[in-house]
């Protein structure tokens, strides 16, 4: 059984916490479907 992941209050506290933590602990990698964003976009923005 994966562990659960957390809830966040902010995004400053999910990308902390998964600077740290194995990601393998909380997903099942082995069942992940790989998926197309063929109308993606750079974006024109950039965020801290």
């Amino acid at each position: 059984m994966k562990k659960k992941i957390p809830d966040f209050d902010t995004e400053d506290k999910e990308r902390e916490f998964w600077s740290k933590a194995d990601s393998t602990e909380y997903i099942d990698w082995s069942k992940a479907e790989k998926i197309l964003l063929p109308n993606l976009k750079p974006s024109t923005k950039k965020y801290h």
